[in-house]
């Protein structure tokens, strides 16, 4: 199987070889848990950074083969400790091959993006994530030791000065790459990024952070929420998350810039943590996070696409400058102008 170099990408995704190993393991792990293919497998999503089948069952079900690239290594075995860990709020995987990146999944049901939401929904997601979250915390060592890319706030001013000292992840010189005078402006800013990292650390502890937070990324039934989807995970702040999140929620339900809406979603995410602050000192901590979370995202984009072939990033490739130029940008809280 060529699943296991250093990159991965659409070149493997449709090598014939590598697809009949990892349809031969999926049909071995069925058999195990007592279920068998029905006709013919499908192969519906293919990125460059990840793909997966759809696997038609004879008991008239579904489950789904999924192969994360290179970059997100770490998945297989995070998905299968979050299945261990926190059963009811994860998709739990019917198996995994960490060696080989392969997990294979149940039908989740609906997700939050084809079932339609509203403030409440997001209110509601994003206390059953912060509650995933907070159970996590105690795993924090064991969440480093199988492999999850560590973006603990005391280790972000070193990674992100050289985020951008790195032209090749910031284009320099090409289409798409950061402007010269943006990154000097967020150079110039890094002593403020660092004390921000520095009262993080002194917060809310550390723990998965998801960092692709979406309506696509959640599971729903009912009250019950579930998510998936954990190749951008890494150990960090957990209030990373509330980036994405918000600016998903901002999208979906087509809000103004700076919506009061946000703040009472932010606000609700935050509630699970209070034993850890009061509301202003979590909103404290909350802002900070928002500050530091573009160059952490913009680190998660670089560490997904060194895991892709070169030749196929594509437009892809621009995601690390945009992210880092994203640092001097308002928050998703921010009003705008008048």
């Amino acid at each position: 199987m060529t699943n296991g170099g250093a990159t991965t990408g659409l070149a493997t995704w449709r090598d014939p070889e590598w697809r009949a190993d990892a349809l031969a393991w999926a049909g071995e792990q069925l058999a195990r848990a007592g279920l068998a293919l029905d006709g013919e497998p499908e192969q519906p999503h293919v990125r460059i950074w990840s793909t997966a089948f759809r696997l038609p069952l004879r008991n008239g079900g579904v489950a789904w083969l999924k192969a994360p690239g290179a970059g997100s290594a770490h998945e297989s075995a995070l998905s299968a400790a979050l299945g261990r860990w926190s059963p009811e709020s994860v998709l739990v995987p019917l198996a995994t091959d960490p060696a080989r990146r392969l997990l294979l999944l149940p039908d989740g049901g609906e997700r939050l993006r084809t079932h339609g939401s509203d403030s409440s929904t997001w209110a509601a997601l994003l206390q059953a994530y912060a509650v995933l979250q907070r159970e996590l915390v105690r795993h924090g060592d064991a969440l480093l030791e199988l492999g999850v890319p560590d973006l603990r706030p005391a280790a972000l001013p070193e990674l992100a000065a050289e985020l951008l000292d790195d032209d090749e992840a910031q284009l320099a010189g090409r289409p798409g790459g950061l402007d010269p005078a943006v990154r000097a402006r967020v150079r110039a800013d890094l002593p403020a990024f660092s004390a921000a990292c520095r009262e993080l650390a002194g917060g809310v502890p550390a723990t998965v952070q998801h960092d692709d937070l979406h309506d696509g990324n959640v599971f729903v039934s009912g009250d019950r929420y579930r998510f998936f989807d954990w190749g951008d995970a890494s150990v960090a702040h957990p209030f990373l998350s509330v980036q994405v999140a918000l600016a998903s929620a901002t999208r979906v339900l087509g809000l103004p810039a700076g919506s009061s809406v946000l703040r009472r979603l932010r606000d609700a995410y935050l509630e699970p943590w209070s034993e850890f602050g009061s509301p202003r000192e979590l909103r404290g901590q909350c802002d900070l996070a928002l500050r530091v979370a573009p160059l952490a995202r913009a680190l998660t984009w670089r560490r997904i696409l060194r895991g892709v072939h070169p030749d196929e990033r594509g437009d892809w490739a621009a995601s690390v400058p945009e992210w880092t130029a994203e640092h001097l940008a308002p928050g998703p809280l921010a009003a705008p102008p008048s």
